[in-house]
């Protein structure tokens, strides 16, 4: 089967910077089934581009006007050999796939990673925010012959727009991220806390930093470490310190993800506190590390409560500052959360998603040979 990846990047020719890993797990399980994979990335680099990763062809769109660059290296690359399926990750991509097929008629399967069916007015995020946006939703998912999306919390919220989409998350690849029993913490020592996620609004950093505040106050002896991109100048680092929290959180800035294993394997506890999430995948690999989550009710986090993690509501800091002293008080409840969530994680991990993805791809064409699916 010959396939099409539109992404917005996460495909850097280094394969280690600038990549998105679960779209790197996939690919590579794409290829070893026989497909023939191209991705087609928006922005990956400033100036368009071909290079090979992982036995798919990149093809780069670079400077504006980008979905158009996009379009025409699709059309090309379709005409040198038809494709079979396009798929399209998140809402901008998928235009481009729905103007796609109405030239040659290539079905779409699209898929809302992100903030595609989310409107957060109070920060400016999602891709409802606008009317423009919202018609982008209309058009690229009406155009889809098949929608999905990692967690049922998305799938929701799509349902909510009548939007029907079929939940498949971006599972761990065991071979590069292997399992590890959930672990007995020492007691005597203080609490290892983890926060992975780039400093922005929408991961809600002060959520994070209230709730440490509140755990600092309350007696409970931890430490916090913080991994990721700063994009907003320093801000949230300059309120850890004017709350007091200089000694217990530590900023160790953005670490490309085959570094970052083994600060998950020393954690005891991963903290989400993010406004919006479809996933997170530092959730699912968490799981698999033996290590449980407590955060705030999005994503995975909504999915999985309270059996697998603990969740609260979105911004509620004291909430998830409770949560935490519970778990950390409660050593056989933290391991049982532990392994309920790495049961979770396991079933459907890397191979699970590229196999079922598969099984979605041939659903489609075989529907359209029949005359149906679209």
């Amino acid at each position: 089967m010959k396939v099409a990846l539109l992404v917005p990047g996460g495909v850097d020719r280094t394969g280690t910077h600038r990549v998105i890993p679960c779209l790197l797990w996939m690919i590579e399980r794409l290829v070893a089934a026989g497909d023939e994979v191209h991705v087609f990335a928006m922005r990956q680099e400033p100036e368009p581009g071909r290079w090979p990763l992982l036995g798919a062809q990149i093809h780069n769109a670079g400077r504006r006007p980008r979905r158009t660059r996009m379009l025409l290296q699709l059309a090309a690359e379709h005409r040198r050999g038809r494709f079979d399926v396009l798929h399209a990750l998140w809402i901008e991509q998928g235009l481009v796939a729905a103007a796609a097929r109405c030239i040659h008629g290539t079905p779409i399967l699209l898929h809302l990673p992100g903030g595609d069916v989310t409107a957060l007015p109070e920060i400016g995020y999602g891709a409802r925010l606008t009317l423009r946006g919202g018609l982008s939703v209309r058009l690229a998912t009406g155009a889809a012959a098949r929608v999905v999306a990692p967690s049922n919390y998305v799938v929701g919220q799509a349902a909510a727009l009548g939007i029907t989409a079929e939940r498949v998350p971006f599972g761990v690849a065991l071979d590069r991220w292997p399992p590890r029993l959930p672990r007995r913490r020492t007691p005597a020592e203080p609490a290892r806390l983890l926060h992975v996620g780039s400093l922005n609004p929408v991961k809600d950093q002060d959520t994070l930093l209230r709730s440490a505040a509140r755990l600092a106050a309350g007696g409970v002896d931890f430490s916090l470490d913080v991994i990721g991109q700063d994009t907003l100048g320093g801000a949230v680092q300059r309120r850890a310190a004017e709350m007091g929290l200089g000694q217990a959180v530590r900023f160790r800035g953005f670490l490309p993800h085959d570094e970052l294993r083994p600060w998950v394997d020393r954690a005891d506890l991963l903290l989400v506190t993010s406004r919006h999430e479809a996933g997170p995948l530092v959730l699912l690999e968490a799981a698999v590390a033996g290590v449980p989550t407590a955060g705030t009710r999005v994503g995975h986090l909504a999915d999985w409560a309270p059996d697998a993690c603990a969740a609260v509501a979105v911004g509620d800091a004291d909430g998830l500052a409770a949560a935490v002293g519970c778990l950390l008080l409660d050593e056989d409840a933290r391991l049982r959360m532990a392994e309920r969530a790495q049961a979770l994680a396991l079933a459907e991990d890397a191979d699970w998603t590229a196999r079922r993805i598969r099984e979605i791809y041939a659903e489609i064409v075989e529907g359209r040979r029949g005359g149906g699916g679209e």
